[in-house]
């Protein structure tokens, strides 16, 4: 035997002597189901350890002067894209008349034809089409007692009806059809009135906005504003032969970039946090044959983050100024991480000749009277922030702790198993034998 040292005694693992130990089949039995019991439960601790999962977490938003891009398409079956406006305004007095940057304006047939695309426009200042290149260098247009507008490709001048257009709006007249103005006459503009009378138009593209309380709204007709008045010119829409509505359909409104479909499927059984729950108006289709009808939709925008296991402090924020990132490229980060927002809607409708809601069976219920016709989003900012981060479910010390604990108890249940088979069969011995 080798000499015992000053740590024999603290020894808490005694062995036994092998002359000393029985070897039984059921003990094998047992053995080898404890094995496969252990590497079962092993691999399950394993997949546990690999599995990655989203932990929410609010906080309040502490951002100053960021921007945000408000994402859209939108199907009007019912109203062509000449009469259809796109006016951005919030409580920070920004107003953005007529979008023009970042938005298309695609042309449709009308609904009995099909409503196939017949023309895609980006909409920008001065189109070459606008230029009228095509006129004398010295020509100078009349604006018809109208200021002539700080954008004319010629100053002082007026040489297409977009910019007599743009004179009016500044002065806050109505414009019509341009009968009597020779840039209209010559453009033909009333005689393409008429042309795109029965088609429909769809919005597609994404605006940048104050990350502010504000609203976007589509209405007929240009817009300008009248003291402290938003006032549309609706002439050519009430005057048209053709019933126009806002029927519309929403294809996709969002608030940020779009959760990308990997990262949703991945988290799909884990978390409801995906793009059907982020953008709850995505499909949603409003009918009305009333010209005189007004859409609402009330927005809470909630800002949320999603930070995947690659993100880190350094890397995880763009540094950019938002006016030097592309349109489209605004919440994306190098490391995968990105900044969007998620929101909940109400709705609500009415027609702009008042009313009751007695047809619905709400006799008590009544509407205000006046208004303009249109599309209305009015966006709240929520104070408060839900950052997404994926993590492990498990740390690495948390697999090594659960996976000593299923070899150590599994071993161990196994032990008194077998010592309970063991006991149990040596006493049926004795009784068979006293019995013999």
């Amino acid at each position: 035997m080798p000499p015992k040292s000053r740590f024999t005694r603290l020894d808490a693992f005694t062995k036994t002597v092998e002359d000393a130990r029985i070897r039984t089949t059921s003990g094998g039995v047992v053995t080898i189901v404890s094995l496969i019991i252990v590497l079962y439960l092993a691999w399950g601790e394993w997949s546990d350890y690999r599995r990655i999962v989203i932990h929410p977490e609010l906080i309040v938003d502490k951002g100053r002067g960021e921007r945000m891009e408000i994402h859209m398409n939108i199907t009007f079956p019912r109203l062509p894209c000449e009469l259809l406006t796109l006016d951005v305004m919030d409580v920070s007095g920004e107003q953005q008349h007529g979008v023009l940057h970042g938005v298309k304006k695609v042309r449709l047939q009308p609904i009995s034809q099909g409503g196939g695309v017949i023309d895609v426009t980006a909409l920008s200042l001065h189109g070459k089409e606008e230029t009228a290149q095509h006129l004398d260098p010295n020509y100078c247009g009349p604006c018809y007692g109208a200021p002539p507008p700080a954008n004319a490709a010629k100053p002082g001048c007026c040489n297409t009806c977009d910019e007599v257009r743009d004179a009016y709006q500044q002065a806050s007249w109505a414009f019509g059809r341009g009968e009597g103005v020779e840039q209209c006459l010559r453009e033909h503009y009333a005689e393409k009135l008429d042309e795109q009378r029965h088609e429909g138009c769809r919005i597609e593209g994404a605006i940048r906005v104050n990350k502010v309380i504000g609203n976007f709204h589509f209405a007929p007709g240009r817009s300008f504003s009248s003291g402290n008045m938003h006032v549309h010119d609706l002439k050519n829409y009430w005057d048209s032969p053709v019933r126009h509505s806002f029927e519309h359909e929403i294809h996709q409104l969002r608030f940020g970039p779009q959760l990308p479909e990997d990262v949703t499927r991945k988290h799909a059984k884990n978390s409801p946090w995906t793009n059907h729950h982020i953008n709850p108006l995505d499909e949603v289709k409003q009918t009305t044959d009333d010209p005189a009808f007004n859409f609402m939709y009330f927005i809470k925008v909630v800002p949320t983050a999603y930070l995947p296991l690659s993100w880190s402090t350094a890397g995880g924020h763009n540094r950019q100024l938002d006016d030097e990132i592309w349109l489209g490229g605004l919440g994306h980060a190098t490391d995968g991480s990105m900044e969007t927002h998620q929101y909940s809607v109400t709705s609500h409708k009415r027609s702009l000749a008042g009313g009751d809601d007695a047809a619905e069976g709400h006799q008590e219920r009544m509407h205000a009277r006046g208004g303009i016709p249109g599309v209305f989003f009015s966006y709240d900012i929520s104070p408060m922030k839900v950052i997404n981060r994926e993590e492990r479910a498990k740390t690495f010390t948390g697999f090594l702790t659960g996976l000593c604990a299923v070899i150590g108890g599994t071993l161990t249940v196994a032990a008194a198993v077998d010592r309970a088979v063991f006991e149990g069969a040596t006493r049926l011995k004795k009784l068979q034998s006293k019995n013999l």
